[in-house]
This record gives C-alpha cells, sequence and structure tokens, in this order.
C-alpha cells in the first residue's frame, strides 16, 4: 500500500511508442509451436493445423476493475492475463498465445510498466502460452489493459454452455467466495490507511482471500484432470460473476432447470471465519462474489464415479426439467429462486 517515493522514474516519452513496445517485450520467448511469427510484424502468424480456434478478449480498466492503491502492477499484469486463460479453459481447450493492448497515461514511469509485464511474462512462462503481440497508447484516464487470448480445441473436445441435460450432475472446482472476501479486507486496509497512513496492515490472517483477488489462477489444471480421467463435461463456464449468475447462464442456454444445495458449497476455513468477522452470510459471498475463475461444469451421472474421490471437484446440483426452474436449496431444505446479482461493471 505504500509506496516507494525515491524509484527511479523514466519518461515514457524518452523511449517513444516503438522503442517502449521493445523494451517492454524483448524478454518474450516463444514457446507454442503454433507461433510461426510473433512479436515485431504487422501481424503474428499462428498455424494451428487440423484444430479449431478458440478467441476471447477482456478489458480491465483502473478503478472499474482494479484499484492501484492496493494492486500491485505485477500482480495486476499476471490477473489481467489469468482472466483470459480462464474463458479458454471453460471451452474445455488448451490456452496458446495472448495479445495485450494497453492505454496507460504519463502518471506512469517506464519502470511502472515493466513491472506489469513482469507479471505478464510470469504467467506466460507458468501457464506457457506466447505472447504474440498488442498495441500501447496514451491514456487520459488511467490505466487501461485489454488482453485477447487464443487456444486450439480438438472438435470432439470443445464444451459449449448449451449442452446441459436433465439429471447431470452440477460440479464446480476448488472453493468459491475467497477472491470477494479478500476485495472485503483490502478495501477495509486502504479505509483504515487513509485515515492514519502510519498504520501498517495484518493481514496473516487473510493470506489465502487476498491471494485469490490479487493473483487468481486459471484452471489449466482441471482441464487436464478431465481429460485423465475421461471425463467429458456437457457444458461448461467460468466463474468471474458469481455462482449464480453462471448457473443462470448455463441453464438458459441449455433451456434447462437446476437444483443447486447450499450445504454442498465448498467454502474455505478462511472465507468462513472472515464472513463471520465482517457480519456477512457465507452463501451469499459464494452465490454472488465472483472473481473466482473456478470452472463450473455439467457431467452425466455415469461420470460421476469418476470424479467423487478427487478434491478438486464438488457435485454441488443436479440439473432438472426448465419448468422446475433454477433453485438454491437450503439447508432448511426450502428452495429459494436463484437471482444473478453478480458484480455490474456498468454500475461501478
Amino acid at each position: 500500500m505504500i509506496e516507494d517515493k525515491n524509484q527511479q522514474r523514466t519518461s515514457l516519452e524518452a523511449l517513444g511508442e516503438f522503442g517502449l513496445i521493445e523494451h517492454l517485450t524483448k524478454h518474450f520467448k516463444i514457446k507454442q509451436k503454433s507461433t510461426v511469427k510473433g512479436i515485431g510484424d504487422d501481424a503474428a502468424v499462428l498455424d494451428f493445423k487440423s484444430k479449431k480456434i478458440v478467441v476471447t478478449t477482456d478489458l480491465l480498466v483502473e478503478q472499474v476493475h482494479f484499484d492501484l492503491s492496493y494492486m500491485p502492477l505485477k500482480h495486476l499484469g499476471y490477473k489481467a492475463i489469468m482472466v483470459n486463460l480462464s474463458d479458454v479453459y471453460a471451452m474445455n481447450a488448451n490456452a496458446t498465445q495472448v495479445t495485450v493492448s494497453i492505454a496507460v497515461s504519463n502518471r506512469f514511469p517506464l519502470e511502472a510498466l515493466e513491472e506489469l509485464y513482469a507479471g505478464m511474462e510470469l504467467a506466460s512462462e507458468i501457464y506457457g502460452v506466447d505472447i504474440v503481440g498488442g498495441d500501447t497508447t496514451s491514456s487520459t484516464t488511467g490505466l487501461i489493459i485489454s488482453v485477447t487470448a487464443i487456444g486450439d480445441v480438438d472438435v470432439k473436445d470443445i464444451t459449449y454452455r448449451t449442452g446441459a441435460k436433465p439429471n447431470d450432475l452440477l460440479v464446480v472446482s476448488g472453493d468459491l467466495g475467497a477472491a470477494y472476501m479478500g476485495l472485503q479486507v483490502l478495501e477495509r486496509e486502504k479505509e483504515v490507511f487513509k485515515v492514519n497512513p502510519n498504520n501498517q496492515p495484518d493481514l496473516d490472517l487473510y493470506t489465502y482471500i487476498i491471494e485469490r483477488q490479487l493473483k487468481p489462477e486459471a484452471r489449466k489444471d482441471i482441464v487436464k484432470l478431465l481429460k485423465d480421467l475421461k471425463v467429458k463435461p456437457t457444458s461448461m463456464i467460468d466463474i468471474s460473476d458469481g455462482l449464480s449468475s453462471e448457473i443462470i447462464h448455463l441453464c438458459k442456454q441449455s433451456d434447462v432447470g437446476v437444483e443447486l444445495y447450499e450445504n454442498k458449497i465448498p467454502l474455505d476455513p478462511q472465507v468462513i471465519s472472515t464472513c463471520e468477522e465482517f457480519n456477512i452470510d457465507s452463501t451469499t459471498i459464494a452465490l454472488n462474489g465472483g472473481e473466482d475463475y473456478e470452472l463450473l461444469m455439467t457431467i452425466s451421472q455415469e461420470d460421476f464415479p469418476k470424479i467423487k474421490a478427487n478434491p478438486n471437484l464438488t457435485a454441488i446440483g443436479y440439473i432438472t426439467d426448465k419448468n422446475k426452474g433454477m433453485n438454491l436449496v437450503t439447508r432448511a431444505e426450502t428452495l429459494i429462486p436463484l437471482i444473478a446479482k453478480g458484480w455490474n461493471s456498468l454500475n461501478a
């Protein structure tokens, strides 16, 4: 939170646009066989042979999607790549390349952008994707990041949102609500810092949930796990806007209903304890928090024995006929209609 006022500052004007691009991308290495030509020409050249291509784009805008008072630039660069890779993995595909475009104001020195791109480079190394292009321009309203992710997938493996069928099981990876509660802790400490800039926050009790907010991980491992288990989801989506919103997306696009069991929703103990501290209902947070970047899927009941003992996957409900509606089955076994209260960037 506390900015080092003695950092070296190199004006972006000193390099110019082309010099800046060359400086920021000089360490990027090609890792994918499908990348024929990366950065350095008018366009990248990719060759995917017989596979289908998936493409997705996300935009991150300062003070709408992130707050630099507590979001380190290196973490932001990492997260910008993750949110896009997560969409590729939600198609049951393999992420291969990304392009990165930024609009940046003159308050950012070269050293700040080096940090941002260091996070992107780290993400590309860990997840084995190539950064093959993009653009830079100036901004009058802070930092804007646009990332496009590209992936490949065999036709037989593509998983859409439209394939869920009655009696399919609803399954989620990991645990939910941690990113949102991490955000609540960071926002609280930001307000304390405004009142007392000398206060040093003690965040030891919140390390897991803060990491889930600042440095999320896309679930590439789940795509591999499903292949290893020989499980092909009937539908899949990533959880960026909250469990409730994503379930509704799946049900509407598959033309089905659902029963989601409150007592099956996976929650980390740190989420539960932090919810108690903030006097917030943990189920509400899991349903509506967002930014978990877990994978939500439906699978046929015949595949349940393959996943039931796996700690990375939890069955949390089942698909019903459309006329039964989309409902949460509470711990008291009452039915409550699911509603989408996911975060709306247009109201931010």
